[in-house]
């Protein structure tokens, strides 16, 4: 297994390059196909307001599907074992809801790969510039169920995922809902004579 460690503002010393290869291999093991490959950044806030500012952030890549996750931790040890028993939950679940499915028709894995932000603060806009259209992203849309959808989302660890309807061929949207749960939004369906 190929684990990319690269550090942001910090240094990767060989006892945390050595930590994070120990703890995140073995959360890959839950689910050991190729090809698969995974990025790990570590970085630390400096903000002294924060109580946790090691950051520790590991994206997977399997069978065309993106899992990520980003875990704060007191100390990078501990934010390195956060994030791996998160990873290991995730990849359980891509493994039943995903790949178990595979015999139903097209998987949420087969969808293109999403492009990684590498810094959060870029994504930030001074007052002036808020209401500018600063990013355009273009997205392949596959055809997928509702509930593949939903696992997408998950996986992928956004708030919103766009796809298209494979029972109605349309666009839709699915949503984390705050206050729990999920919602989506269908187009109108205008029915010719009424």
């Amino acid at each position: 297994m190929d684990i990319k460690v690269s550090g942001r503002k910090t240094t990767v010393t060989d006892a945390l390059r050595s930590h994070v290869e120990e703890k995140v291999g073995e959360a890959l093991k839950v689910f050991d196909i190729e090809p698969m490959t995974c990025d790990v950044v570590l970085r630390y806030e400096k903000n002294p307001s924060i109580a946790e500012p090691a950051i520790v952030e590991v994206t997977v890549r399997a069978r065309g599907s993106v899992i990520r996750v980003a875990e704060h931790g007191a100390d990078m040890y501990a934010a390195i074992d956060t994030a791996a028993d998160k990873v290991t939950r995730q990849l359980r679940k891509f493994k039943t809801k995903v790949v178990d499915n595979r015999q139903q028709g097209p998987s949420a894995a087969e969808v293109a790969p999403v492009e990684r932000v590498e810094d959060l603060a870029d994504l930030l806009l001074p007052e002036e510039e808020d209401n500018l259209l600063v990013r355009e992203k273009v997205i392949d849309i596959t055809p997928m169920t509702e509930e593949q959808a939903l696992v997408q989302t998950d996986l992928l660890g956004h708030d919103f995922y766009v796809f298209e309807n494979a029972t109605t061929g349309l666009i839709n949207v699915v949503y984390h809902r705050k206050n729990g749960g999920y919602g989506i939004i269908k187009p109108k369906i205008e029915v010719p004579g009424e």
